[in-house]
Order: structure tokens, then sequence, then C-alpha cells
């Protein structure tokens, strides 16, 4: 019997994550981005994050906001939601709040 949509989804974490989950060079990376999201915002290079789920979170109508990841690298931040089954990926620049794309349906 084969999974689909979230099933599968869920069951592919849970596998990812009995078998160590986020390897050790990906984990700090994404700690390194999150303290440079921090860092940028207190010198005010990047907008509130606050902000940025503010002018996002209200067009992704009956989806599931799920986080968001920041590439310290472009300031981009991309916000993840789940509608239907499906992953959507919204890229934001975190300099200016300009929706850069979309990914998924």
């Amino acid at each position: 019997m084969w999974m689909t949509g979230l099933g599968a989804l869920v069951a592919m974490a849970c596998a990812w994550t009995a078998a160590g989950g986020v390897p050790a060079a990906a984990a700090e990376q994404r700690q390194n981005d999150h303290r440079a999201a921090r860092a940028a915002r207190m010198e005010g290079r990047i907008l509130p994050l606050r902000e940025l789920e503010r002018r996002v979170l209200p067009r992704m109508k009956n989806a599931r906001y799920l986080g968001f990841d920041f590439d310290s690298g472009t300031a981009i931040y991309t916000f993840k939601f789940l509608r239907d089954g499906n992953l959507i990926w919204i890229d934001v620049d975190g300099r200016s709040g300009q929706i850069l794309g979309r990914s998924g349906n």
C-alpha cells in the first residue's frame, strides 16, 4: 500500500528523525543562519520577523504555517506552508519585505 500526501511526509520525517535527523553540519549551519538573522535585525539591516510574517501569512489562507528558514548570505527568508498535503515555499527579502517568489501549490 502506497502512502500519499501528508501521511507520506510524516512517515518520511519520522524515519529521518529515527535515523539521526539533521546531520551535524546542517544543524550547525541553521544555527549560524539564525544567529546571523538576529545580528542583522539588531543592526537594522533586515526587518523584524514578525513584520515579515504580518505581510505574508494573510496571503496564505487555508494553509498551515510551518515556520521559516533564513539564508544569511542573501538575507532571504523562506516561509514554509502546508495546504491540502502540498508544501508551499514563499521567498521574502528580509531587507525590504518584498515577496520574491513562490514554489509549490
